[in-house]
């Protein structure tokens, strides 16, 4: 029965994609509302499915889980991106002065070959 349920829920998109094109004369309006209730009738079959289920009971707890979360400052914000900058910054010198001192010994050992 799980599976009639999942098929019937791709049949519902199928149709509503169907839809779009079947109605290319009519309004953009209409068209895409033929997807979004083919979609919101694939969503409420999808539901009484075991994997549908799982999946709303995982949305239901990741929303509790992310109420938990302590969110950052405005200021540890800032600080934060401050020192990601600062690291960015310095690396990016870093490296600009590594490949010059190779470019340099590149070109220093290009002129005694010549």
């Amino acid at each position: 029965m799980n599976k009639l349920k999942l098929a019937l829920a791709i049949i519902f998109i199928l149709v509503g994609i169907a839809g779009f094109i079947y109605m290319n004369e009519s309004a953009m309006v209409i068209r895409i509302l033929s997807i979004l209730i083919g979609l919101i009738l694939a969503v409420i079959t999808a539901r009484f499915t075991t994997q549908g289920q799982d999946f709303f009971v995982f949305c239901r707890e990741s929303i509790e889980e992310t109420r938990k979360v302590v969110w950052p400052s405005r200021k540890e914000t800032f600080q934060t991106s401050g020192v990601v900058f600062a690291f960015v910054i310095a690396m990016a010198l870093f490296l600009w002065l590594i490949d010059a001192a190779l470019m340099s010994l590149v070109k220093l050992m290009m002129n005694q070959d010549v």
